[in-house]
This record gives structure tokens, C-alpha cells and sequence, in this order.
């Protein structure tokens, strides 16, 4: 089937490479044109602007965004609302929050065009992998959009999850569960670090993707991180979140559901951007104060008139 992309950054260009090699025409559209020529080159048309790309699709047109959650996302709809007719389909791939897309949804709905939400799982591997994806929307929208839907995804790796929102809402909880992953491997492998064994880590990630129970593809992704770099000297351990964490924590409060795991991974990545602690100063001058332990100057070394006995 014919699509318009939107958005060409790791994701969205692979995607569009994905769906020109599963026989789909595909119009790619980016702010970067070079992005644009990169598409191009991969099989894809290219579009000048948004209403280049619009013009180019034959109705009933069929719109995929793939742009950064929030106001990227919010302005490139209101655009194609202004361009797209009724009976058109818009599908937000992208990291957006679950209750955006339900008024996205209801915005587009006023306009006579359908809005899918798609929760979208694969990085940069899902060119060659395949994406999963967790579809939210009305049942018509989807199955006109479904042959994308099945090229981008493995088998048994697309579903439609359920009305509005629930897309997104899915992905979000998905990237909640990830974090607590991450964490438990970045603990434990940690430990094994600091350990008086001085274990080979790459050895012990490798020999765990066979048969072991903490067995994934993220420990797949690990043992690649390691065989690169053993001992990871490039990497700072400095770690972002992209909001989806810190909504399934927002989701589990709303919903009174203990979710202590997926919290604290959470808290974890705020606390790998401090370079100094500002709570840790205050726990260590009360210990100083209260117990007279030591404390140490911004050197490591003990501070001068610290109450600490011998």
C-alpha cells in the first residue's frame, strides 16, 4: 500500500527502508533534507514538505508520524489537519503518552480522520528484525493501515491491543518493565565487577545466553557492549529516560499498583546524572554532626575539623 512517512531519524528511516523492501510505496518527508535524499536512495519518493507529501498520496491516504513525544508530535498533526480530508488515517508511532493520544484521537476525530496509536518496539535493529507493535484505535483504521502493520512487524509480533490510547499505553508500561531489567543487570553485573573473582564479564554474558533463566536480547545487546569494549571505558555511566518510565510510575500511583521494581530503576538513572550529591552532603554533615563520623573535603580527603575520633 501506498504511505506517507514523517520523520526520518533511526526509526522512521529504517522503517521506511523496511516497508519499500516488503513492496509498499512509500513518501518520506523530514525538516533534514538530506534525510529526505537518504529515503530517496533507499527506494522511497521524496517530499519537500508536509503538503508535498500529502499532495503525493492518492485518497484515502494513509500518514505515519515519527517524531520526538509532545510538541513535535502536536504541531505535525495540527498541519496534517489542515491538509488530510475525511476518511484519511493518521498513526503516531512514536513514544507519545497514552492520554495525548486519546485527545489526539477525539482532535482528529472532528475532522472526519482516523488516529491509530502505535506503541513501537525494535531500535535500530528492527530493520533487519522486524518491529513489534502494539496498536491502539478503531477497527476500521486499523485493518485499512494493517498491511504496514504486518510488513513492520515479525510473525505473532503485531497486535491490535484495543481502543484509543491503549497502544501507547502498552508501550509505555513495556518500557517500564525494561528499566527494571536494565537495572537488574546493570546491578548484577556490578557486583561481579567489584567481586574478588575478576571474572571475565563477556564471558559470563555470553555463556548466559544459553540455557540460563536471565537468558534476552538485552543480554544479547550486553554481550556485544562487552566483547566491544570489556571493560565499557568509553561509556559514562550517565543514563537518560524518555519519559516513558516515569509515566508507568505515574499509571501504577493512579492505579494503586506496588511497582517498587520499575520505580526505583527509575530513580536510578536521575541518580547516574549527579556528578555530587546534594543529599549525600546533608546525610554526611548530620552523621558528622550527631555521631562525630568523618567527612571528607571535595578531594576525598578528611576534612578539617571533622568530629570523628581516631
Amino acid at each position: 500500500m501506498q504511505l506517507g512517512m514523517i520523520g526520518l531519524g533511526r526509526m522512521g528511516a529504517n522503517m521506511t527502508t523496511r516497508l519499500e523492501r516488503g513492496g509498499h510505496q512509500v513518501v518520506a518527508y523530514d525538516r533534514d533534507p538530506a534525510a529526505v535524499q537518504r529515503s530517496v536512495g533507499d527506494g522511497a519518493a521524496g517530499a519537500s514538505s508536509l503538503a508535498d507529501l500529502v499532495k503525493q498520496l492518492t485518497p484515502p491516504r494513509a500518514v505515519w508520524i515519527m517524531v520526538p513525544a509532545g510538541a513535535p508530535t502536536d504541531d505535525t498533526i495540527t498541519q496534517l489537519l489542515g491538509l488530510l480530508q475525511p476518511g484519511d488515517v493518521i498513526v503516531d508511532g512514536g513514544n507519545s503518552k497514552w492520554t495525548d493520544s486519546k485527545q489526539r484521537y477525539l482532535r482528529c476525530k472532528d475532522k472526519g480522520i482516523a488516529f491509530v496509536d502505535c506503541g513501537t518496539s525494535g531500535g535500530v535493529w528492527g530493520l533487519a528484525n522486524g518491529y513489534c507493535l502494539m496498536v491502539g484505535g478503531d477497527d476500521a483504521a486499523v485493518k485499512t493501515v494493517e498491511p504496514v502493520f504486518l510488513t513492520l512487524a515479525p510473525e505473532g509480533g503485531y497486535a491490535h491491543v484495543g481502543p484509543s490510547g491503549a497502544g501507547h499505553f502498552s508501550k509505555m508500561v513495556h518500557n517500564g518493565i525494561e528499566y527494571g531489567m536494565l537495572a537488574a543487570y546493570g546491578e548484577g553485573f556490578e557486583i561481579l565487577e567489584k567481586s574478588e573473582y575478576h571474572y571475565d564479564l563477556h564471558q559470563l554474558a555470553s555463556i548466559w545466553r544459553y540455557g540460563s533463566v536471565v537468558r534476552s536480547w538485552l543480554l544479547e545487546l550486553l554481550e556485544i557492549a562487552l566483547r566491544e569494549d570489556p571493560d565499557l571505558k568509553a561509556i559514562r555511566g550517565w543514563v537518560e529516560d524518555s519519559g516513558e518510565g516515569r509515566w508507568t510510575v505515574e499509571a501504577a500511583i493512579d492505579e494503586n499498583v506496588p511497582a517498587p521494581v520499575i520505580t526505583q530503576s527509575l530513580i536510578s538513572r536521575f541518580v547516574s546524572r549527579q556528578e555530587e550529591s546534594f543529599s549525600a552532603k546533608v546525610i554526611a554533615a548530620l552523621r558528622n554532626q550527631f555521631g562525630g563520623h568523618a567527612v571528607k573535603d571535595e578531594n576525598g580527603v578528611a576534612a578539617a575539623g571533622s568530629k570523628a575520633g581516631a
